[in-house]
C-alpha cells in the first residue's frame, strides 16, 4: 500500500496581477501540482471565489497591509512565492517573521522567492544620456552597493539578511521593463491583470497629450523582458527550490535578473508615436519634452518620471547559467504590441471622456 505524500504547502502573494498571474499559471502548470496545498491571498472576495472554485486554489481574503494575516500565511508555508509588493519593509518583516517562527518550531527550513526589480540600479539620467554602465546579476558585491533610497532595496537588504541569519532561503528575482498581454486561464478569468504597465502609462500620456512625451532626450535604455518569459524564470527557481538544490545561488548570491535585449525610450515613445498616427489619433510622432506639471499630471512626480527615465541595464547571466532559462521573446515582440496597447488605451481614455 502506498503512502500518500505530505503536500507541499505554497503562499502566493500576487495572483491578481499583471506578473504575479503569470507566475502562479506556471506553478499550477507543474506536473505535480496536485500534491500542492496553495493559498492566495486577494483583495477581491469575487476573485477569491474564483481562484477556489476554477483553480483549486485557497484564496484570502486580505490585503499586503494586514501584517498578522500575512505572518500567519507565510508560518503556514513551506515555499512563499512574493509578487505582490516590492518597496514595503513592514510587509516584508511580517513575512519574514512567519517564516522565521516555522523555522523555530519545526525545524523546517522554508523557501521565500521575491520578486524586486531591476530598477534598484537605475541612475539619474533623466533621459539625457545613455550609460555604459551594464550590471551582470553575478556581479553580488556591485548590487550590495546599491542601497536606500534606490527604489526595493530596502527590501532585498531584509530578505539577504534573513538568508543569511539561515531561518530561510531567498532567492530575488529583479524584472527589467515588462512587456507583454498576460495570457491564459487566470486572465482569461477576470483574476488577473493583463495589460503592460510601462507601455500603458507611457501611451495614456501621449493620447492625452496628443503627442508622445519623453524627459530630455529619451536617450536612456532599460532592459526589457516578456512577462512569460520573466514568470519561466520565476518557475525555474520555484522547480529547483521544490527539489531541495542546495547548489542553488541563494542571499545575496541570489539574485536573478530577467531581461531578454533593451529599449531606449525614444525608440519606445516614438513607437507609440508612430502608432498614434496610424491610428489617426495624432498628427505628430516625435516626442517631446514633458513639463514639470506634466511630470506630476501622468508619473505623479518626478520621482516616478525619473526612474522611467534613467538608465537600467542589465545582464541575467545567472538564470541563463545556473537554471538553464532561454527567454523566447525580444524587443521586436514589444514594437509588435505597441499599436494593440495604444488602440487599448485610447477606447479606455475616449469611455471615459
Amino acid at each position: 500500500m502506498s503512502i500518500k505524500p505530505e503536500k507541499t504547502t505554497i503562499f502566493f502573494t500576487g495572483a491578481t496581477g499583471y506578473i504575479g498571474g503569470s507566475v502562479l499559471q506556471r506553478i499550477l502548470q507543474h506536473p505535480e501540482a496536485n500534491t500542492f496545498d496553495i493559498t492566495a491571498l486577494v483583495r477581491d472576495a469575487g476573485k477569491a471565489q474564483l481562484l477556489e472554485t476554477k483553480f483549486g486554489v485557497k484564496a484570502v481574503v486580505g490585503s499586503m497591509e494586514g501584517f498578522n494575516k500575512l505572518s500567519q500565511l507565510a508560518e503556514n508555508a513551506h515555499i512563499v512565492v512574493q509578487c505582490a509588493e516590492a518597496d514595503r519593509d513592514d510587509m516584508m518583516n511580517a513575512i519574514l517573521g512567519g517564516l522565521k517562527k516555522r523555522h523555530e518550531k519545526t525545524g523546517d527550513l522554508p523557501i521565500l522567492i521575491h520578486t524586486s526589480g531591476a530598477g534598484i540600479m537605475a541612475d539619474n539620467a533623466r533621459g539625457e544620456y545613455l550609460s555604459d554602465f551594464i550590471l551582470s546579476d553575478l556581479d553580488s558585491q556591485t548590487i550590495e552597493r546599491f542601497a536606500p533610497p534606490a527604489v526595493h532595496r530596502s527590501v532585498d537588504i531584509l530578505v539577504c539578511k534573513a538568508d543569511a541569519e539561515g531561518y530561510v532561503r531567498t532567492y530575488i528575482v529583479l524584472p527589467t521593463a515588462v512587456f507583454g498581454f498576460g495570457t491564459g486561464p487566470l486572465y482569461d478569468a477576470g483574476i488577473s491583470k493583463r495589460s503592460p504597465a510601462l507601455i500603458s502609462v507611457l501611451t495614456a500620456a501621449a493620447v492625452d497629450r496628443g503627442r508622445p512625451g519623453v524627459m530630455g532626450t529619451g536617450k536612456n535604455a532599460w532592459g526589457v523582458i516578456h512577462v512569460a518569459d520573466n514568470a519561466d524564470l520565476t518557475y525555474l527557481l520555484f522547480c529547483a527550490a521544490l527539489t531541495g538544490n542546495s547548489e542553488l545561488g541563494h542571499g545575496r548570491e541570489g539574485y536573478y535578473l530577467t531581461e531578454n535585449g533593451e529599449v531606449t525610450m525614444y525608440e519606445l515613445c516614438k513607437a507609440i508615436g508612430t502608432a498614434l498616427v496610424e491610428q489617426g489619433l495624432a498628427v505628430e510622432a516625435e516626442p517631446t519634452m514633458f513639463t514639470p506639471d506634466e511630470r506630476v499630471k501622468y508619473f505623479g512626480g518626478d520621482a516616478f518620471a525619473d526612474l522611467f527615465f534613467s538608465n537600467v541595464r542589465g545582464r541575467g547571466d545567472r538564470g541563463r547559467r545556473d537554471l538553464g532559462w532561454t527567454p523566447k521573446h525580444s524587443r521586436e515582440d514589444m514594437w509588435k504590441e505597441v499599436p494593440e496597447v495604444v488602440e487599448g488605451v485610447a477606447k479606455k481614455a475616449k469611455g471615459s471622456a
